[in-house]
């Protein structure tokens, strides 16, 4: 059934999707949307597209938003005004401004949207949440997580200065570009009450956005019970890390995003044991998010991260925002 598949953006993200969409779908048209006119045919495409009306008559059975978070809602709205299926790179959008229409339009159509945030893909970060929700530790006290890389490593082969990351008019900044962990915070512990948080630039990068992130957030698993998280991102760290720590009156927990790898630490054996390992790789995350947008299409099925969950993460950043300018706690309910 899929056999024309269009991706708009061949930045990093995007030469990332177009290579695993050719994997998965070897004999599809699959047609990349650029605004730069071009007599250029990437590589593993069928060629490019430089108008919308283009983009309508070829008709793709699904999109794969892959441009600068700040154009996302501008492409989606017209994409999904012709029912075009959607995946959406994370963030949903790089604010909240303009968003009602594309929202609205979301109610009347048939077409399918999924926000990109690829970790909830990965065997280890699902296996975490069954063993914190299976009650594994006990009742929790304390969620910690930690993101981080140094930002000119991120892309070798691109001048950091050059890319999305770096940059606040496309979209850039630690916030929304690591948006993974307040998204994946939501998913395994439920929604945010309010957040506290301390954005700032403390690098020499040549950069227009906050390269550290300080956040305090208030989470209820469910009506009885409140916990307080901590989420420290950053551009600035040369030892990468992506870790999420659980603390609970039967010991700990954590999730290593980098090597797949979970731990226990249980407070009767007084030492650290691992549970799982090596899985899958991050790389597969995105094939099976796309696998999961085509089931979903051929079998009329909701995304798992729908756009509800999209806006949800975007609220918490706006109000990280507003919290580190006015120096207060904002709340969201």
């Amino acid at each position: 059934m899929i056999d024309r598949i269009l991706i708009v953006g061949l930045g990093s993200i995007g030469k990332r999707h177009l290579k695993y969409c050719r994997e998965i779908f070897p004999k599809a048209d699959i047609k990349i949307f650029r605004h730069t006119k071009s007599d250029e045919v990437p590589e593993l495409s069928n060629g490019c597209l430089f108008k919308y009306d283009d983009v309508i008559n070829f008709r793709p059975h699904f999109a794969i938003i892959a441009n600068p978070a700040s154009h996302h809602i501008k492409t989606a709205t017209i994409l999904l005004e012709n029912d075009i299926n959607l995946l959406i790179e994370k963030p949903i959008a790089s604010s909240l401004e303009n968003i009602d229409k594309f929202i609205e339009l979301s109610k009347k159509t048939d077409a399918k949207v999924l926000i990109g945030y690829n970790l909830r893909f990965l065997n280890s970060l699902q296996n975490f949440k069954e063993l914190i929700l299976s009650n594994s530790i006990g009742s929790i006290f304390s969620i910690r997580l930690d993101v981080g890389k140094y930002l000119p490593s991120w892309r070798p082969d691109q001048d950091y200065r050059d890319t999305v990351s770096a940059q606040s008019r496309l979209g850039g900044g630690v916030l929304l570009e690591l948006s993974h962990e307040i998204d994946y915070l939501r998913w395994i512990f439920g929604e945010v009450d309010w957040v506290y948080a301390k954005l700032s630039k403390q690098s020499n990068l040549e950069v227009d956005v906050e390269d550290t992130a300080h956040l305090l957030l208030g989470v209820s698993p469910d009506s009885h019970k409140k916990i307080i998280a901590s989420i420290n991102m950053d551009f600035v760290r040369h030892d990468p890390i992506r870790m999420c720590t659980v603390i609970g009156d039967k010991g700990t927990i954590s999730w290593n995003g980098l090597n797949n790898e979970i731990k226990t630490f249980n407070k009767d054996g007084g030492k650290w044991i691992k549970k799982i390992g090596l899985e899958n790789d991050y790389n597969d995350s995105y094939k099976f998010e796309i696998n999961h947008l085509v089931e979903c299409i051929i079998h009329d099925k909701r995304p798992k991260i729908s756009i509800d969950d999209g806006l949800k993460t975007l609220k918490i950043i706006e109000a990280a925002k507003e919290s580190s300018k006015k120096n207060i706690a904002i709340n969201l309910v």
